[in-house]
């Protein structure tokens, strides 16, 4: 599959052959949605707590006598029932992460390169670049992309006036070619990749 090179500025700057093997897939909906599922799951903090009846600072002293009262059999005020008591079934902090192959992962980033290619949501651009660091400058060259919402993955070391001067940018993200993931691609509209990202990926698959 061959793709144009477009610079910064808009300009045109030859072209570039892509892998069908990485981006010439027929994207699987069930792939994607699985990947999706795996990453949200795995950020997930899953600090919820609340205080079990083990976990209440109360009195342990039976409440009255058993018998002779005309009441309920009541022993612990630590009981859910009462105010102030542990909660019954309540949330307990753990992990909410679950496991997915290790190729199953790698095929889904495929798919969702294939995805953005399908759908003309993919550019390349040649160089990532900013001399001066300025967003209002960073902001009219992606208007004059056409980009207002877009994943951004750079070689594996950013420009830093590049990647400073567009985080400020709304629905932009940029990362370096190591944290692109299946999520981040799908959630934004348009796919930018530098040409140092091509190569890092299908090094990466080769």
């Amino acid at each position: 599959m061959d793709i144009q090179i477009k610079t910064l500025a808009g300009a045109e700057a030859g072209s570039v052959t892509l892998a069908d093997e990485i981006f010439g897939l027929e994207p699987r909906e069930d792939i994607l949605q699985r990947m999706v599922r795996y990453q949200l799951a795995k950020r997930q903090q899953g600090t919820h707590q609340s205080l079990g009846r083990a976990e209440i600072a109360r009195t342990g002293a039976k409440l009255y006598k058993q018998k002779g009262t005309g009441r309920a059999r009541h022993g612990s005020a630590r009981a859910p029932q009462f105010r102030g008591g542990g909660k019954a079934h309540g949330p307990v902090s753990r992990s909410h992460a679950h496991d997915l192959p290790k190729k199953l992962r790698a095929l889904a980033l495929k798919h969702a390169l294939s995805a953005k290619a399908k759908s003309g949501g993919l550019i390349v651009i040649d160089d990532l670049t900013s001399a001066e660091g300025k967003t209002k400058a960073v902001l009219a060259q992606f208007a004059g992309l056409g980009l207002t919402n877009a994943l951004i993955i750079g070689g594996a070391q950013l420009n830093e006036n590049f990647a400073r001067s567009a985080r400020n940018i709304p629905n932009i993200d940029v990362l370096p070619v190591q944290g692109i993931n299946v999520y981040d691609i799908l959630r934004r509209q348009t796919l930018v990749l530098s040409k140092a990202a091509v190569e890092a990926l299908e090094e990466r698959f080769k």
